[in-house]
């Protein structure tokens, strides 16, 4: 029985060693009468493909798998994994149905339809005797003359989406997006390199959708912005291991993402490394011109101090394309607000200045400069950086950010006994206040570090980074660690409580907590913070020592309040408002003896021509009878 047994399960094992002997063998044999070419006599029929030499890729036709039409496409997938398609010939004409052939005739490559109708073709060249299309292990197909050694053309100078360690990366060179996921036709993004400042860009049909930085001298990209086997990758250098890069790619895909994908032989998969736009401030001048982004918040966008959205609705809905205006239309002041470590779009014109005295003379010299910045380079000269036109692409908090003074209005960065000084991106608004000289002492919460442009709220246990201040929802947001919390009602009560807010406080941690702008969050890309955004009470009416100080307040003069406090208190006609910022008449004060009179005045205008046609009456009807009296 044991005997019997012993057999069984050796018959068992020899039957499946038979069976992946004989799927090695298959394999092998497939490999050895595999293809990798096309000749003048031998197409390749729709169902049948090429093989590189060394089984890396693949060519051959592909189409959609979902919906019930039929497109075929002739592409180059990997071998190891044919979803992943790098080249397609006819991506923007299908074959509608599964008669398609890719063939020689006629000195070119040409796909074509049993009806003999041209899908796609190579430009026809002179006379060959003996053309061959060879696919290579790069991934690179070839039309060659095969006697003259002489390449007539090659996918590598027409990319689709794809890029692979080989190609040239020149004036003509770009990668198209497919239009979806499936859908290899050419999409809304373009991938190229911007030959007028050596940049590479993402342009969204005619618009700019990333930009890479200015480059060093000599380079088409900062070295510091890609790891180097990246630069080198898309720069073609000249490696001693070029088998490094081959299983390496970069994809223009279709939602607007330019990716570098490295092959993981161990994990037997490809992983995304690098990707740009890989946040919203990536995206070129996504909060508009004049418009600074944040990566460290939740909120992205806010105009710079000067500035304003141009249509608040859009706005408040998350659009910010529209880009911010000035609030005064005129730019050719002599004052500027100065922000530290911004990125911005190149500048328009530089010239060697002796220091920022000359620098900032040269900006108040013409009334189009917009904006300076002095900056020291790496051979000891200095350059004085001049824009002209509107500024975009402003971004926060950049390590390697100028500092940037932008030309604006002196009302709108000047302290003032209503609003304090700006604080680098950031507004002051009454009541809240960063000193003694300025908003209420009450709101006195708040202190600007000149040297970084930071601005921080002190609270009792503590000062916080404020990202935002909106003083039309008289709010602003502070970032602050993340504790324990599942739900928004706990994380509003941890944070009022680590907050330590009184009753007598004039600040409160807004209850909402819906995810829109301006909520409580924790969208924040720093690890381990939320946003917190809180409230401040309408102040009383200003405090002051004179009447000089209630200058600001109209219709206000400095006395004594019920509680001995000398406050700009309104004149007998008006009332303090706290949401307005300002004395307003009282109710029934505005107008009120004209509005009273108007309906006597219409009474009277009714009555008298009435009673005076009635008085008529009467006499004449007086008169009558006195007169049949006496008679």
């Amino acid at each position: 029985m044991r005997t019997s047994c012993r057999w069984s399960v050796l018959n068992t094992l020899s039957s499946i060693l038979s069976c992946y002997t004989i799927f090695i063998l298959f394999s092998a044999l497939q490999a050895c009468f595999a293809r990798d070419n096309i000749t003048i006599e031998s197409g390749l029929a729709d169902g049948q493909t090429l093989v590189s030499a060394g089984n890396r890729f693949q060519l051959g036709f592909f189409g959609p798998s979902r919906g019930s039409n039929v497109k075929r496409y002739v592409g180059i997938w990997y071998a190891s994994n044919s979803q992943i398609v790098v080249w397609v010939a006819n991506r923007d004409n299908p074959i509608l149905d599964r008669t398609g052939v890719l063939s020689i005739a006629n000195d070119q490559l040409k796909l074509s339809d049993e009806r003999g109708k041209i899908y796609w073709s190579t430009q026809r060249g002179a006379k060959r005797s003996k053309l061959v299309a060879k696919l290579n292990d790069t991934g690179n197909f070839i039309l060659l003359d095969e006697r003259l050694r002489v390449n007539l053309w090659e996918s590598f100078t027409e990319p689709t989406d794809t890029f692979l360690f080989g190609m040239k990366m020149d004036a003509k060179f770009l990668l198209t997006s497919w239009s979806s996921e499936e859908d290899p036709s050419s999409g809304n993004f373009i991938f190229k390199q911007d030959q007028g400042v050596e940049q590479l860009v993402v342009m969204e049909k005619s618009t700019i959708h990333w930009k890479s930085s200015r480059p060093d001298a000599g380079k088409i990209i900062k070295s510091d912005e890609l790891p180097p086997t990246i630069v080198n990758f898309l720069t073609f250098s000249q490696s001693k291991n070029p088998r490094v890069y081959q299983d390496k790619r970069m994809v223009m895909t279709f939602n607007g993402k330019l990716q570098y994908w490295d092959f993981d032989a161990d994990m037997n998969s490809w992983s995304s490394i690098w990707s740009e736009p890989n946040n919203n401030c990536s995206v070129f001048n996504f909060c508009g011109n004049f418009g600074t982004c944040n990566t460290n918040s939740g909120l992205p966008c806010k105009c710079l101090p000067g500035f304003q959205p141009k249509f608040m609705d859009k706005w408040k809905a998350g659009e910010f394309s529209d880009s911010c205006s000035r609030n005064h239309t005129s730019s050719c002041g002599n004052y500027f607000l100065s922000l530290k470590r911004m990125k911005v779009e190149n500048s328009d014109s530089s010239y060697e200045a002796k220091d920022e005295t000359d620098c900032r003379g040269e900006c108040l010299k013409n009334c189009q400069c917009q904006a300076y910045s002095f900056v020291g380079q790496r051979d000891y000269t200095t350059s004085c950086l001049i824009w002209s036109e509107d500024l975009k692409d402003l971004q926060e908090d950049e390590d390697d950010g100028y500092d940037l003074n932008i030309r604006v209005a002196l009302s709108d960065i000047e302290a003032s006994t209503r609003n304090c000084e700006t604080c680098g991106t950031n507004s002051v608004p009454y009541p809240l206040s960063t000193g003694p000289k300025c908003g209420d002492p009450m709101y006195f919460s708040f202190h600007c570090n000149n040297d970084t442009g930071k601005l921080s709220f002190m609270a009792p246990n503590g000062r916080y980074s404020v990202v935002a201040v909106n003083p039309d929802t008289r709010t602003f947001v502070i970032q602050m660690k993340a504790e324990e919390a599942n739900n928004c009602a706990a994380l509003h009560a941890s944070a009022s409580r680590i907050l330590q807010f009184n009753q007598s406080s004039p600040f409160n941690v807004t209850s909402s907590c819906s995810g829109e702008l301006g909520n409580l969050t924790s969208d924040s890309t720093l690890e381990g913070t939320v946003e917190v955004e809180i409230s401040w009470k309408p102040p009383l009416e200003p405090m002051c020592s004179s009447s000089a100080d209630c200058k600001d307040w109209p219709h206000s003069t400095c006395n004594e309040n019920k509680n001995g406090q000398r406050r700009c208190l309104c004149n007998s006609t008006y009332h303090w408002d706290g949401l307005v910022l300002n004395c307003t008449r009282e109710a029934g004060q505005l107008g009120e003896s004209s509005d009273k009179s108007k309906p006597l005045a219409l009474i009277l205008g009714i009555s008298l021509p009435i009673g005076t046609a009635f008085l008529c009456a009467a006499v004449s009807i007086y008169g009558w009878r006195e007169k049949v009296v006496k008679r």
